[in-house]
C-alpha cells in the first residue's frame, strides 16, 4: 500500500520536480539528459521494430510521453518512453486484434491502443486505484517479465541471422518455428554484425557501464553500412526514416473491441513497471512517490502523447538508471533527452535509415534478455514457494498460450493469494474473566470473512461454556473490533446474527473499541443502535470484560 505524505500532496501539479530548483544543478540535468538520450533514443527505436512499426514510431516515443511526464511526474529522475515489455505486449495486442496482418498502416490503430491505455490509467487515478494496483505482487511482474524476455530474445533471432520478419507478437512457440525457417537463408556478414554487436554490448554493460552502449552500436552499423558496403552483402537495412515532428493526428476506432483486453494489460503494467522504477531510483531525502500521482502523470502522457503516433509509454529502468547514475538532479534532465530527440527527428532522418536491421535486433537482444531473471526466481523458490509458483505459472502461461493471458492469469493469481490471505481466521481468545469471554479480532472484517469470523467466535463460545475454568458457564463475549474502520450492510448484518445466536443460549455480545469511522455507518442500523442504548457498546476491552463505563 503507498501512503501519501502531507508534503507531497501539496507539491505543484506543473513541474513538481523544478521546485526549489538550484542553479548549481543545471550542469548535471544537462549531462544526465544528454547521457539518457544516447541510451533511450536508439532503444525506443529498437523496440519499436519489436511490434513490426516503423522506428520512428520509438522515436516519437521520446518526445511528447517523456515531456508530459517531466511536467506531471513526480520522479526526479526516471525516464518515461517505452520498455520492451510494453512494446511486446503491443505486439501482441495488435497481432490478436488482427490488426498487424490486416492493415496496411497499423499506425492509427496504434495510436487508438495508447489512447486507450492513457485513458484507462486517468480512470484509475479518478478512482484512486494506485494501491490497489501496487498489489500485485513482484512475483506476477517476474514471471510476465521471463515470458517477455524469452519471447522477444528468441523473435529477434531471424532478424540476426538476415531476415526481415519479427514474430515476437505472434507468441513464444511461432517465433521458435520462425527461427528453424531462417537458419537455411541465414546470412553470413548479417551474423557476423549481430554477433559483433551482441558482444559488444555485453562487453560494455559489463566493464564500461556508463558509456552509451546502444549508441556506439548504432553509429557502427551506420559507419559500416556508409563505407563498407554492407548493404551490397545482404544485410537489410530498416525502411527510410522520415525528417521532421511528427503532425498531430486522430487515431482509429476500427479495431476498439478486439485492443480493449491488451490496453488493459498494458495499463497495468505501464503503470507497475513506472511505480517500481520510480521507487527503485528515489533517493533518501527526496519526496516519497505517490501512486496516484504517477497515474494521472503516466496516463495524461500516453494520452496527450497518442495523437503522436507514439507506442504506448511507461518508466524504463535501464535509461532511468543512466539518468540517475550521470546525475540528474530534476526532470529538466528529460527535457533535455526530449530536444536531443527532436533534433535527431529533424536533422538525422537519412542518416538513420542507413540503420541495418540487424544491429536494432541486436539491441532488443540484449535488453530483453536480462529480462530473463533466474536469479530471482532462485530468491522466490528459497523464501516463498508461492511466489515461485505465481512466477512460474505466469511465465509458463506467457511462453505457451500467450503473453495477454499471462497478465490476466498472474493477476488472478496474485488477487487469489491476498484473498487468501485476508481470509485467513485472526482471532485471539483469551481465558475468561468473570463469566466474560474477551475476543480480539486481529484482521479486518469484510464481506468474504465474516461468516468465517462469526463462526469462529461461536464456537470459542461454545468450547469455554462447555469447559469452564471455574466450573460455571459464560455469560458474555467481549468482543473487541479495533479493525472495524470501514464496514458494510453484509458486515453488520453477520454481527446482528452472531448477537441473536449468542442470546439464545444465554450469552450476551458486548462490543469493544468500535472505531468511530465504523461506528457512525454502524448507527444507520437499529441493531447497533439499540445495542448503543442497551449500554452494550464499550471504549475497550477491559470495560467491557468489567462490564461498565459503557459509550454513549
Amino acid at each position: 500500500m503507498s501512503q501519501t505524505p502531507v508534503a507531497a500532496r501539496r507539491r505543484p501539479l506543473l513541474l513538481p520536480t523544478l521546485r526549489g530548483y538550484q542553479r548549481g544543478w543545471l550542469g548535471a540535468d544537462l549531462l544526465a539528459g544528454l547521457s539518457a538520450g544516447a541510451v533511450v533514443i536508439p532503444q525506443a527505436m529498437a523496440y519499436a521494430t519489436i511490434a513490426n512499426l516503423p522506428v520512428q514510431v520509438g522515436l516519437y516515443t521520446c518526445m511528447v510521453p517523456m515531456l508530459v511526464y517531466a511536467m506531471l511526474g513526480g520522479s526526479r529522475a526516471m525516464s518515461v518512453s517505452t520498455t520492451s515489455t510494453i512494446a511486446t505486449l503491443t505486439a501482441t495486442t495488435l497481432v490478436s486484434a488482427g490488426v498487424a496482418a490486416g492493415s496496411d498502416d497499423p499506425v492509427p490503430d496504434l495510436m487508438a491502443l495508447t489512447l486507450m491505455v492513457g485513458v484507462l490509467l486517468l480512470v484509475c487515478r479518478l478512482l484512486r486505484l494506485g494501491s490497489l494496483v501496487e498489489n500485485i505482487s513482484k512475483a506476477t511482474i517476474v514471471g510476465i517479465q521471463v515470458g517477455v524476455g524469452a519471447t522477444v530474445a528468441v523473435g529477434q533471432l531471424p532478424k540476426l541471422l538476415g531476415e526481415t520478419s519479427n514474430f515476437s507478437g505472434h507468441g513464444f512457440i511461432r517465433s521458435l518455428v520462425a527461427v528453424v525457417e531462417a537458419v537455411p537463408g541465414a546470412n553470413p556478414v548479417t551474423i557476423a554484425l549481430s554477433a559483433g554487436s551482441i558482444v559488444v554490448l555485453f562487453l560494455l554493460k559489463r566493464f564500461a557501464p556508463r558509456v552509451p552502449g546502444p549508441l556506439l552500436v548504432v553509429a557502427a552499423g551506420i559507419l559500416l553500412v556508409a563505407f563498407a558496403g554492407l548493404e551490397g552483402a545482404g544485410v537489410e537495412l530498416i525502411p527510410p526514416v522520415p525528417q521532421g515532428f511528427p503532425p498531430p493526428s486522430l487515431p482509429s476506432f476500427a479495431h476498439v473491441p478486439e485492443l480493449i483486453p491488451g490496453a488493459l494489460a498494458i495499463a497495468v503494467m505501464a503503470f507497475l513497471e513506472s511505480a517500481a522504477v520510480a521507487r527503485g531510483i528515489r533517493k533518501p531525502g527526496e519526496p516519497q512517490i505517490d501512486s496516484d500521482q504517477e497515474l494521472f502523470a503516466t496516463g495524461a502522457a500516453n494520452t496527450v502523447g497518442s495523437f503522436f503516433q507514439v507506442l504506448p509509454a511507461a518508466g524504463g529502468f535501464s535509461q532511468s538508471a543512466v539518468n540517475q547514475g550521470a546525475g540528474a538532479r530534476t526532470q529538466l534532465a528529460t527535457i533535455v533527452t526530449v530536444v536531443l530527440a527532436v533534433l535527431v527527428a529533424l536533422f538525422l532522418g537519412p542518416v538513420l535509415s542507413l540503420l541495418p536491421q540487424a544491429t536494432l535486433a541486436a539491441l532488443v537482444f540484449v535488453a530483453v534478455i536480462s529480462l530473463i531473471d533466474v536469479g530471482s526466481l532462485v530468491r522466490f523458490w528459497r523464501i516463498s514457494r508461492n511466489d515461485f509458483w505465481i512466477a512460474a505459472a505466469t511465465a509458463f502461461v506467457g511462453l505457451t498460450a500467450g503473453l495477454l493471458l499471462a497478465v490476466v492469469v498472474g493477476i488472478l493469481a496474485t488477487f487469489v493469494v491476498v484473498l487468501r490471505e485476508l481470509n485467513r481466521l485472526r482471532i485471539d481468545v483469551a481465558e475468561p474473566v468473570d463469566g466474560v469471554l474477551p475476543v480480539r479480532l486481529m484482521g479486518p472484517l469484510y464481506t468474504a470473512n465474516v461468516v468465517a469470523n462469526e463462526n469462529a467466535v461461536l464456537a470459542a463460545a461454545a468450547a469455554a461454556d462447555d469447559a469452564p475454568a471455574d466450573g460455571a458457564g459464560i455469560r458474555a463475549v467481549a468482543l473487541e473490533l479495533t479493525r472495524l474502520s470501514a464496514t458494510s450492510i453484509t458486515v453488520l448484518d453477520t454481527l446482528a446474527d452472531l448477537d441473536r445466536e449468542l442470546a439464545a443460549t444465554g450469552v450476551e455480545l458486548r462490543l469493544a473499541a468500535v472505531p468511530e469511522p465504523g461506528a457512525v455507518i454502524a448507527r444507520r442500523t437499529s441493531w447497533f443502535a439499540g445495542l448503543e442504548a442497551a449500554g452494550r457498546v464499550y471504549p475497550t476491552l477491559e470495560a467491557a470484560i468489567a462490564g461498565n463505563a459503557p459509550v454513549g
